[in-house]
């Protein structure tokens, strides 16, 4: 599949450099502008209607985020390009949306794109970019959203709405609030790593719960969550889970 691309990056060499790669590394991507002004990249996205979009986050006149805001249907793929900025790569993460840590890996950059040409076949791009608007405006972590692919699309839960993760043979299955669980196909690992220093705890090598909805911790190595699920904690990890639950 060809797809046309735009390339958003203040900086004159990391343009280049990123537009050099592309070129001989993705021949199935077609470039069709650059700029590294992010004024003329909104202009050029209205303009051109590209499938995909380099953006680069920090940039001095708008950041990537703030341009993307500017945009009233931003239907288009993205790939943010970043250097380690764990707030952004955060925000980025839980919506599903494609990123590059600077200075681009070649391997990282093949990988990405081909990422992202499935994503334009699926025509996910609108919702998962709305989302990261909305998460960017949301004042705390519970109040985001991640998004999750089942087996009949994407789902967008409500980070304070998950009662805890269970790790299901490969798979995870995704407890929630007030309605039915959901699986996914991302490991318990993924989900772990996506949601790192937050307000969950892997208590188990199965299960990750949100410690907003424990009701009880029984001392021989159980918690009960809200709806009275009862659940293991791994031997090794009890102590450090306990000075945690006294923090």
């Amino acid at each position: 599949m060809k797809i046309n691309a735009i390339l958003i990056d203040d900086e004159r060499k990391a343009l280049a450099i990123l537009k050099n790669k592309l070129e001989r590394l993705c021949p199935n991507v077609t470039i069709i502008a650059e700029t590294q002004s992010p004024k003329e990249g909104i202009e050029l996205i209205k303009k051109l209607k590209p499938q995909l979009v380099f953006l680069d986050v920090a940039m001095p006149e708008l950041s990537g985020f703030d341009l993307l805001a500017e945009i009233e249907n931003p239907d288009f793929e993205i790939i943010f390009a970043t250097a380690f900025d764990n707030y952004a790569i955060e925000a980025i993460k839980h919506c599903a949306i494609g990123y590059l840590v600077k200075p681009v890996d070649n391997d990282d950059l093949i990988k990405t794109v081909k990422k992202a040409i499935l994503n334009i076949e699926e025509k996910s791009a609108l919702e998962k970019n709305k989302l990261l608007i909305e998460n960017l405006g949301a004042t705390t972590f519970q109040n985001k959203k991640i998004v999750v692919p089942s087996s009949e699309g994407l789902e967008f839960i409500k980070m304070s709405e998950i009662l805890f993760f269970e790790g299901d043979n490969g798979y995870t299955r995704i407890h929630i609030v007030n309605r039915k669980a959901i699986l996914s196909s991302h490991s318990i690992g993924y989900f772990n790593k996506l949601i790192e220093n937050q307000s969950f705890y892997q208590i188990h090598k199965s299960y990750l719960i949100n410690l907003t909805y424990i009701e009880k911790y029984l001392n021989e190595g159980y918690v009960i969550l809200q709806d009275n699920h009862k659940l293991p904690v791994s031997r090794n990890r009890r102590q450090d889970f306990l000075n945690c639950l006294r923090e």
